[in-house]
């Protein structure tokens, strides 16, 4: 894992293609702003988690869409 330091308006790239800046910094809440191209996907971590658990367990249930739909309502909301 690499670690840096930023400051309100400096960014960082990954890759050639994949900017990521530092929008504001206000009571222990950065707010980063994330320049990419359309076909990468950028979740929050949490999204991640909810959406592999939610696939493991469609994969090992015996075909219960209703815990499926009831996640995407959640996501909708």
């Amino acid at each position: 894992m690499l670690i840096l330091s930023r400051k309100l308006d400096e960014a960082i790239w990954i890759g050639d293609n994949v900017k990521v800046k530092i929008m504001g910094i206000e009571k222990g809440t950065v707010k980063i702003g994330i320049e990419a191209p359309s076909d990468i996907t950028i979740l929050r971590q949490e999204l991640k988690e909810a959406v592999a658990k939610v696939n493991q367990e469609a994969s090992s249930a015996s075909g219960e869409l209703s815990d499926l739909q009831e996640f995407m309502r959640k996501l909708i909301k």
